[in-house]
């Protein structure tokens, strides 16, 4: 779906040598795609910059296109655009994730540069969503600018900033199948024209498969819609993941001698799909399980500003894992990408960033209606498109703002009047597709009746980590099922956050530990797969994304995803290609983030092995460990590892895999085979923590001959919660390290021989007050200042370190404290840390033990 350069038609992407400054006064020369929230979005301070920024680039048109109609394309600004052209006002677009263009031509001086000026505007706009979210919202001109220049007769480029032309299907069955396309034809000449239009279907091989042409006349200064049908395709081949097979539409626009004005060029796909409330989706009239993941689209050091070419790997990432449908979260993306889900065969679900909530006002509903208008339009011709949505979790911010009951009945009229405003406008631009939205964890979208509009209802669903225990996901969709027995339902949203730098033998929920994630999503999918009414799921997230005001143990980053910020996969990743990916036999060691395993004596770690296959056998260091079963993609081994490099493998099916795991295998705590030593105080996970190359171990009270506790608790932990303070840890990259921590610990002990010993203490103020995270979806999310003053004297051995430590008023800003101090020990007295009270209960989040000599 795009302009070829023929005759008179060019698209040129006007991507360099763009200046931008914040204040009119600065300037910087900048390519596209340009962020400027690329550094603030992720620092230690709350906020990021919204408000404006400006852009200009001179650009030159030749006097030989003087005849020509001349458009400037945006593929995306955020939030809200105003363009210029030599100094005059050409426009002005509202929205951040679709298309705008503008007709410049009257305005332009061919033969000469020209200057386009373009103010864009970040601020917070009670007209524009998204008002709210869990997401970064990243300003600046963040896709390709285009100048495209067309003969006086074109498709038209002023409906919403489509391509002119629509692609539907008729008759569609296994016997055959038709394609009738409607064409907006746009004649700026101030006399009469005659064209024609030229149709042919091409199969994969570019051999003709249907024609037709069709003449037709074009008055003066008008726009006109032809709708055109193609005769009939017998046994056509349908288009599925399993076989996405593609024909190529060309449409040729050309003039009354024949020459070509325009060629357009769009995928073909002939498919139908259905939902059923009983037995789920179904494509070409068979039944298919929708499994995948939701999409952001921002990548780690660049923000939104994304080059196209690292966006596509996403999708090649998708399909590797197995994955059969996307739902772009929670905006449009970029269009090349829905283009490589037609070709590798991936579903789509598609939406407009209506998010948590909506104003009340003319301004935001004209908003929301012209954007979903532009959305379908822009995007109504990949045949991957088979659902377009338009909101999400839209009564969240009303579930935990404060409002009146008068105001709640208000916002609740209000956001049903939208809702159906939408539905409407989505069935009638889009008839032979889904509608779709998604809701959160409460009764108020069946209350409302919000929730008996869209043909998919979406659930997002945490249990297990916002929400109740991770069993309780079936029970809840079984009821719902039950009651609303005429409604389709998929999951929308589900998965835990998880940080490779975290990993532990006893998982437990909100730890953020990969262990965590991987028990989670394999009951999931379980729960989900056992239950055919339900049309299928999608993973939150494919990848870490930027939100800037979390606290989780990567600040500013939701970790829920299967692939890091980076796109390295995690763990969880392989699990599901092991379990959707039947194309050949496939094995994986979840092994590779088991950095710096510190074990003591006869202890074993249980190792995570998957394969698509029936049974395997593992080796450790050329020793079988027995044959496994693997029950749902994965099984659990037992490995007694041994001190230094160990070799594991897997064998399955014919498919083998080896990797290496170093261990420091531990008889006591006597510094002859390595030099460090760290204790995660209060937690019950391991940490490897990349600033010091070091990996912290599980807490414990004290056992001998070892380490531990002998006083105090771990602070903030419930069954619900064991994160311990979830808020961002300035001065620091290793928040988890100090987001657990003991409180009340007065005395805690290791047994190390005597020597020469660097010991560093780290501590952290638990009761500052974060940012509320709505997103927790619980009514206790600490929010307490600290009222009562903490202070203690440390003493190592007897001997005093600090005094009167008062870390609140010290490090008022959740500030990450390491106190260094060296000691002597002498034979058989160990280390002794003694954090003596003053007023209050001292807290000790971790330590760190280095032998000098």
């Amino acid at each position: 779906m795009f302009c070829c350069d023929v005759f008179f038609c060019q698209t040129q992407t006007i991507n360099s040598g763009w200046q931008f400054s914040e204040d009119h006064n600065t300037w910087e020369t900048i390519n596209l795609p340009h962020t400027w929230n690329l550094e603030d979005a992720f620092d230690d301070y709350p906020g990021y910059r919204r408000g404006q920024g400006y852009y200009k680039k001179q650009i030159f048109i030749p006097v030989e296109e003087k005849d020509q109609i001349q458009f400037l394309k945006f593929n995306a600004v955020n939030q809200e655009a105003t363009v210029y052209v030599n100094g005059t006002l050409i426009g002005n677009h509202k929205g951040g994730y679709t298309a705008f263009n503008f007709n410049i031509t009257p305005f332009i001086r061919f033969g000469e540069y020209n200057l386009i000026e373009v103010t864009v505007d970040n601020s917070h706009n009670e007209n524009i969503p998204p008002l709210n979210a869990d997401f970064t919202f990243y300003a600046g001109i963040y896709r390709e600018v285009e100048l495209i220049s067309l003969p006086k007769q074109h498709f038209s480029l002023n409906d919403f900033a489509s391509e002119g032309f629509y692609v539907d299907y008729y008759e569609v069955s296994n016997e055959k199948a038709g394609v009738e396309v409607s064409s907006i034809l746009d004649n700026t000449s101030n006399t009469n024209s005659q064209v024609s239009l030229h149709m042919e279907l091409l199969d994969a091989n570019g051999e003709l498969v249907k024609s037709r042409t069709e003449s037709l006349k074009l008055p003066a200064e008008s726009s006109n819609e032809f709708k055109v049908k193609l005769p009939l395709v017998y046994q056509p081949k349908l288009w599925s993941p399993e076989q996405p097979y593609l024909y190529d539409l060309v449409l040729k626009l050309k003039d009354a001698q024949g020459e070509v004005l325009e060629t357009k060029h769009s995928h073909v796909g002939f498919r139908w799909t259905s939902v059923d409330p009983d037995k789920g989706f179904f494509l070409n009239g068979k039944p298919l399980k929708l499994i995948g993941v939701n999409r952001h689209q921002d990548f780690q050091g660049l923000g939104n500003a994304v080059p196209i070419e690292f966006q596509e790997k996403d999708i090649y990432l998708i399909k590797n894992m197995g994955g059969n449908v996307i739902r772009f979260a929670h905006y449009p993306h970029h269009r090349d990408l829905y283009k490589l889900c037609d070709e590798l065969g991936i579903i789509v679900w598609t939406e407009i960033p209506i998010v948590n909530k909506v104003t009340d006002t003319p301004e935001f509903f004209d908003v929301c209606i012209n954007m979903q208008k532009e959305h379908i339009k822009q995007y109504y011709n990949y045949p991957s498109v088979v659902m377009f949505g338009y909101m999400n979790e839209i009564f969240i911010r009303m579930v935990f703002d404060k409002y009146t009951e008068e105001e709640r009945i208000a916002l609740k009229s209000t956001t049903l009047k939208l809702a159906n405003q939408l539905e409407n406008l989505t069935r009638e631009l889009a008839p032979n597709r889904l509608t779709v939205m998604a809701c959160h964890l409460n009764e108020i979208y069946n209350e409302t009746g919000i929730a008996d509009l869209p043909m998919v209802l979406g659930w997002n669903l945490y249990f297990g980590w916002y929400d109740a225990e991770i069993k309780d996901l079936g029970s809840f969709l079984d009821e719902q099922h039950q009651r609303f027995p005429k409604r389709s339902m998929l999951l929308s949203e589900y998965g835990p956050g998880a940080d490779v730098r975290i990993f532990t033998k006893t998982p437990k929920k909100f730890d953020f530990s990969t262990d965590y994630q991987f028990k989670l999503h394999q009951s999931y999918v379980k729960q989900i797969q056992e239950r055919p009414f339900m049309t299928g799921m999608t993973a939150w997230n494919f990848a870490d994304f930027g939100s800037e005001f979390r606290g989780d143990a990567i600040p500013h980053v939701n970790q829920k995803g299967l692939v890091q910020y980076d796109r390295t996969p995690k763990d969880i990743y392989f699990w599901y290609k092991s379990v959707l990916d039947k194309r050949e036999p496939f094995v994986y060691i979840a092994s590779d983030f088991l950095s710096g395993l510190t074990l003591f004596q006869d202890e074993t770690y249980p190792i995570q092995v998957y394969s698509n296959q029936p049974k395997g056998m593992v080796y450790v260091n050329g020793i079988n460990l027995g044959e496994i079963s693997f029950e749902n993609g994965a099984a659990s081994v037992e490995v007694p590892f041994r001190d230094g490099e160990n070799i594991l493998r897997l064998e399955a099916g014919n498919s083998s895999v080896e990797k290496v795991v170093s261990v420091h295998k531990l008889e006591t705590l006597d510094f002859k085979n390595f030099d460090q030593f760290g204790i995660n105080v209060g937690g019950h996970f391991y940490f490897h923590d990349q600033e010091r190359n070091l990996t912290f171990v599980p807490d414990q009270t004290y056992q001998t001959p070892g380490y531990g506790y002998l006083s105090g608790a771990p602070y903030g932990m419930t069954k619900d919660k064991n994160q311990g303070v979830p808020f961002n840890v300035r001065n620091t990259t290793s928040d988890p390290l100090f987001q657990t921590m003991l409180e009340g610990c007065t005395d805690y002990k290791v047994d190390i021989p005597s020597g020469e010993y660097q010991v560093s203490l780290f501590f952290v103020e638990p009761k500052m007050k974060p940012t509320q995270n709505i997103y927790n979806l619980t009514q206790s999310a600490e929010v307490v200042e600290v009222t009562n003053r903490r202070i203690f004297d440390i003493y190592l051995n007897g001997h005093l370190v600090q005094k009167n430590v008062n870390l609140a008023s010290e490090y008022p800003e959740k500030y990450g404290v390491n106190i260094i101090s060296n000691i002597l020990i002498p034979k058989n007295e160990g280390l002794k840390i003694t954090l003596k009270p003053v007023e209050g209960k001292p807290v000790l989040s971790g330590i760190l033990i280095k032998k000098i000599n």
